[in-house]
This record gives structure tokens, sequence and C-alpha cells, in this order.
């Protein structure tokens, strides 16, 4: 979590949390707490797809997928463009790749009872 910040300017996560503002940190936690949605940035983490397409990745009827993506765009987490009559979805940046890839790694964790030492962390950055 650079953004060209060193580490003795580095706040802590609780003074960061207080200068953005908790509940928005819980909207977007909120947004990742849908599977279709999950389903959706995980094939987005793979290159930008069209919004027929990820319907298709996701197991969405068209109409559903285009709720979603909405959703995910009004909160930041992926961008669009037009191609022509398509519109192509790509993730906002590689903060919600990262995001989504700390998550899996995680509950991966979980499932095997495995805790982490601070060297075996995967960077934040």
């Amino acid at each position: 979590m650079g953004h060209g910040i060193t580490e003795k300017q580095r706040a802590t996560s609780r003074e960061r949390l207080d200068h953005v503002g908790s509940a928005s940190v819980a909207t977007l936690l909120q947004a990742l707490a849908t599977p279709s949605r999950l389903l959706i940035l995980a094939r987005l983490a793979e290159g930008p797809c069209a919004a027929g397409d990820l319907a298709d990745a996701a197991g969405l009827e068209r109409s559903a997928c285009s709720h979603q993506l909405r959703l995910l765009k009004n909160l930041g987490l992926v961008s669009v463009e037009r191609n022509g009559r398509s519109m192509v979805y790509a993730l906002y940046d590689n903060h919600v790749a990262e995001l989504l890839d700390q998550a899996i790694y995680h509950v991966e964790h979980l499932r095997l009872g495995i805790t982490d030492t601070s060297e075996d962390a995967p960077a934040a950055d």
C-alpha cells in the first residue's frame, strides 16, 4: 500500500480507517460479500472482458450481470469502456486484484488451518 509514502510516514490501519471513513470501507466490503460479484472480479483479474462474456463467466443472466457491474463501477472497483457496440469492463486498478487475492489467500489459510508469520505473508504493495 505504497502511494509514495515512506514506512516512517505510514499511518496505522486504524488511523487510515479514521481518515477515509469506516462507512466507505464497510460499503466496499459489503459489495464483495456477494458470490456473483466475486466471480465477476475474479474473471476481470484475468483481463478486460465484454459484459456478455462476464455474464457467462459468472453464470448470470445478462440483466443481472449488468446490475452487478453498475454497482461495482459506482464503487470504483471496475471501469468500463465502449468498444463498438460492446461494453468492455476491467478492474479499476491493481488494488482490486490485490484485495481479491488477499481474501482468497486468507480463506485458503483458514481452510487449511495455517497462520502466517510476517515472512510468509505476501507483500501488500
